[in-house]
């Protein structure tokens, strides 16, 4: 924890700053909003040919919007770039077939074979009338009408032919649907597939024609130059030579001054460092005992024990979907010769894995928030028992019923009617119905609740030295339970715009930034109560290490949206800001170091081996995860070409077990210290769970995520965005090596989770008491 000593004065400083630059970050962030929902490429109520016919009408793409969420959306491929990696990006994957279908239709008018044929110049001279007739916004606001030409017209209904057999049965498509991973009949109505390709086409639309005006050019939107510099409404995404589709300059330009943001923010922080010397050096006596070892553990307290085994199983149970996941790269629609598509589709195991990943990690959020409140405070509030039951009990409720409403969507036998309030949202992150949204956030207010009454003694007593940092500590646990609603902005039509802007709130802010603030102050909250820091110190530290984080972490959401309809403002914000999340991190070493020495300063610090080194952990993948495979992704630049390649992932897994989940299992081990704080814990485990989890870890990123990640980088940039995406890309015998290389970290990874259950479940059913001179040591601190 970075920071200095510190006195009143500095605090009431610290949290002037830390309230103006929320109000001006959140401020700006709001005002970034309206230009992106003022921005977002229009949809049209009819879209028609030269000639008048109708190809598809506003209702077509809105019911295939409907048909692709109740499928399950981002995870079975993806939209702008955002969602699942084994299908393509459809609308990558449309807008290259639309090209490719027009320039052949016009190579056999001209007496060719096909495109191929033609000479090298004859294709250039195609190529550059495709880009006029494609790139040509031919919307007409007046009439919220979209004129085609016949040529692309007939292009549209040869490629909606081709996904109406992809999502049906047709043999002719088989093959695509098992290097997709799809199953057969994944949309079940061949009316519900037609809409489906208005929607595809719709969004493959917006990524090929120029937004109206200067709204793509510069920052503030002057017009600086040719027509040559207008952008698409995606900015020019996806990189697809054939329709002119390059990175426009204001991404060169932004991706420069966010490396210089970083430079700079890192030499401003460690001018910092310096001047405050990081550390309070002040001697400090550290208590003779374990502080803890005499908590009187009330009932509420011993309550959450069930939160920590919940979340164990929760853990498991996403390691295996994970596992499921990750072979239907191999052998499609199969596991081991088994038709498991048919009862258990890709994009069902992806949708609980993923929403998994950030369940099992916010239950040991919730369970440490439910333990720390008394421990803290001595105070158990009436029936807060019975509310820690009853908020368990809901949450499982919720992980159920939204599973069950998700595969019945899946499976196409809920309907499009209920499928947005009880089924698949298809959005990434924020899968479950509607229904199910509104409930984990009346659970979340509920646990805000708990925390609050149980800690209020200390809030409310003005001479408790703690004050500040259990006031912050309540302050993120409102947070994380107030911001949830921003998955609830959103309704069933919704321009995809809007949803993106809102879905990164809940994502980026929610789960990246209050879930941070909390886990920085509990933490701070253990040292002082342990006597390893005074509680003036980590007042300062973590008022400042708030602020830090805060600064790029905001207006850091950003960089989520350069290329879902946004103008090129928010692409400055967004590189400008998400270059500065990465500024804390490259100082994070200290926080590593400060913490392995406090580990050591004392003999009774041992029992806190094992929660002080996944600590430790938390701030390597921080560094690595957040930070260096952050920053490789986050430029402009860089994610024109990286997003939703397995780049993206990379960062992903690094970032979120690497520091979410190692920090949750660090808060599992603290509180358990406590509730079977009598028992001698098994050291073998342990470190067994402890190595094998960072290994799994990085053996899953070096050996195949990244490596894969780089080759369909190179393919990106050389053939275009939809060819890194393409079954034949995908199925390249090097490609199918590197999935393969998954299985060493999947299991030495799955080694360490088995370890680490089996060693709690050993603390209740296996115990083994600690000697008896220790217990009495104990008694005599009593």
């Amino acid at each position: 924890m970075p920071g200095v000593g510190g006195n009143m004065n500095d605090t009431r400083k610290l949290w002037i700053g830390l309230a103006a630059l929320l109000v001006l970050s959140f401020s700006i962030l709001l005002w970034a909003g309206g230009r992106i929902f003022r921005a977002a490429p229009p949809v049209p109520q009819h879209v028609t040919s030269q000639d008048g016919t109708m190809i598809f009408s506003r209702a077509d793409i809105e019911q295939g919007r409907q048909v692709w969420q109740s499928i399950g959306g981002m995870q079975l491929g993806s939209i702008w770039g955002h969602g699942a990696y084994v299908a393509p990006d459809w609308s990558a994957d449309w807008l290259h077939r639309e090209a490719m279908a027009v320039l052949e239709r016009w190579a056999k008018k001209d007496g060719a074979p096909g495109y191929a044929a033609l000479q090298a110049e004859d294709q250039a001279v195609l190529r550059a009338r495709l880009q006029t007739m494609m790139r040509a916004n031919t919307y007409d606001p007046a009439t919220s009408t979209v004129t085609l030409t016949t040529d692309r017209a007939a292009a549209i209904a040869q490629v909606g032919a081709h996904y109406v057999s992809l999502f049906g049965n047709a043999p002719e498509t088989a093959g695509l649907r098992e290097s997709y991973a799809m199953k057969d009949e994944t949309v079940a109505t061949p009316e519900h597939r037609r809409a489906l390709t208005a929607f595809f086409w719709w969004t493959a639309w917006a990524c090929t024609t120029e937004r109206p005006g200067d709204e793509g050019r510069t920052f503030a939107g002057e017009a600086t130059g040719p027509s040559d510099m207008r952008v698409t409404y995606t900015n020019n995404w996806p990189g697809e030579p054939l329709v002119g589709n390059t990175p426009p300059p204001a991404l060169w330009l932004w991706s420069a001054f966010s490396v210089l943001f970083l430079i700079a923010g890192i030499g401003l922080l460690g001018w910092h460092h310096a001047v405050t010397h990081a550390y309070d050096e002040t001697p400090h006596a550290v208590p003779t005992s374990d502080p803890f070892a005499v908590l009187h553990i009330t009932p509420s307290m011993r309550a959450t024990a069930k939160y920590f085994w919940m979340v164990l199983a929760l853990f498991l149970l996403q390691i295996l979907l994970g596992a499921i996941t990750a072979h239907y790269q191999v052998e499609g629609q199969d596991a081991y010769g088994f038709a498991l598509s048919e009862v258990l589709p890709y994009s069902v195991t992806r949708t609980w894995h993923t929403q998994l990943a950030v369940l099992w990690i916010a239950t040991a959020w919730l369970g440490t928030g439910l333990y720390i409140g008394p421990a803290l405070s001595g105070h158990e509030p009436r029936f807060q028992r019975l509310g820690v039951n009853f908020l368990f009990v809901s949450l499982l409720i919720i992980v159920v019923g939204s599973f069950v409403g998700q595969w019945l969507a899946v499976m196409q036998t809920l309907g499009l009617d209920l499928n947005f309030w009880f089924g698949h949202q298809g959005w990434e992150y924020a899968d479950m119905g509607r229904f199910w949204q509104w409930y984990l956030f009346i659970g979340l207010a509920l646990w805000v609740l708990l925390v609050g009454r149980a800690i209020w003694p200390v809030l409310r007593n003005r001479s408790s030295e703690s004050r500040a940092i259990v006031g912050l500590l309540f302050l993120a646990t409102a947070a994380i339970g107030t911001f949830y609603a921003s998955a609830l902005m959103w309704n069933e039509h919704t321009h995809i715009s809007e949803v993106e802007y809102w879905r990164w709130w809940l994502v980026h802010l929610w789960v990246e930034g209050f879930f941070e603030v909390f886990a920085t102050a509990v933490m701070a909250l253990i040292l002082t109560r342990l006597g390893l820091v005074r509680t003036d110190t980590a007042t300062v530290a973590v008022l400042f290490a708030t602020i830090v984080f805060m600064a790029g972490g905001v207006l850091g959401t950003l960089h989520h949206l350069y290329f879902v309809g946004t103008p090129i403002g928010v692409v400055a914000l967004g590189a400008s800001f998400s270059a500065l999340e990465v500024v804390p991190l490259a100082y994070i070493g200290f926080e590593a170091y400060h913490t392995w020495r406090l580990s050591k300063s004392t003999p009774w610090m041992a029992r806190y081996k094992w929660p002080m080194l996944f600590f430790i952990a938390v701030s390597f993948w921080n560094l690595v995860g957040a930070g260096l495979f952050g920053f490789l992704i986050n430029p402009p630049l860089s994610l024109y070409y990286m997003q939703g390649l397995n780049l993206t992932p990379l960062h992903g897994h690094t970032a979120l077990f690497g520091v979410y989940g190692m920090l949750g299992i660090a808060l599992v081990l603290f509180c358990l210290r406590g509730l079977r704080g009598q028992m001698v814990w098994n050291a073998r485990l342990l470190g067994t769970a402890f190595w094998a989890l960072n290994i799994g870890l990085a053996l899953m990123a070096l050996l195949t995520l990244l490596p894969m990640g780089t080759l369909q980088l190179l393919a990106a940039i050389e053939h275009g965005y939809a060819y890194a995406r393409s079954a034949d890309f995908m199925g390249k015998p090097i490609m199918e090596i590197l999935v393969w290389m998954r299985v060493p970290g999947d299991v030495v990874f799955s080694v360490g989770a088995l370890a680490l259950a089996w060693f709690v479940v050993r603390l209740w059913i296996a115990p083994t008491p600690e000697p008896v001179d220790d217990a009495q040591a104990l008694r005599a601190e009593r």
